[in-house]
């Protein structure tokens, strides 16, 4: 696997209108199935992310699933066995991470399993 795409590369992906919208798709697109992937988790922070925007930028739920398909044809999903989720909370815990920081760790853990060569966030 060549790079592991997340949340931060696809919600502005989805936005047009996002001050990194342009670097987002076009790492979204650069890739071909089985050269990319995410982690399955980011199918609940993407779905969250744009389904609880203020008003005027929220996307119906029906409109996010139908960009989470596709983000799903173009990215191969990583998900954890529910030992690997111990494992790496464990290991966060370890290291004193707390909050969205351990989210950012089971992302890696997902980009450690896919064996990608980079983990692809857009700042």
């Amino acid at each position: 696997m060549k790079a592991l795409l997340d949340t931060s590369v696809l919600v502005p992906a989805f936005y047009a209108d996002h001050p990194h919208h342009s670097d987002s798709l076009d790492l979204l697109l650069r890739f071909e199935k089985g050269q990319a992937c995410f982690a399955a988790h980011s199918f609940a922070e993407v779905y969250s992310t744009l389904t609880g925007m203020p008003p005027r930028q929220r996307v119906a739920g029906d409109t996010a699933l139908l960009f989470l398909d596709d983000v799903r044809q173009r990215l191969t999903p990583i998900a954890l066995d529910p030992a690997e989720y111990l494992e790496t909370i464990r290991a966060a815990a370890a290291m004193n991470l707390a909050g969205g920081a351990v989210y950012d760790a089971v992302i890696g853990r997902c980009a450690l399993k896919a064996k990608a060569e980079t983990l692809e966030p857009v700042s």
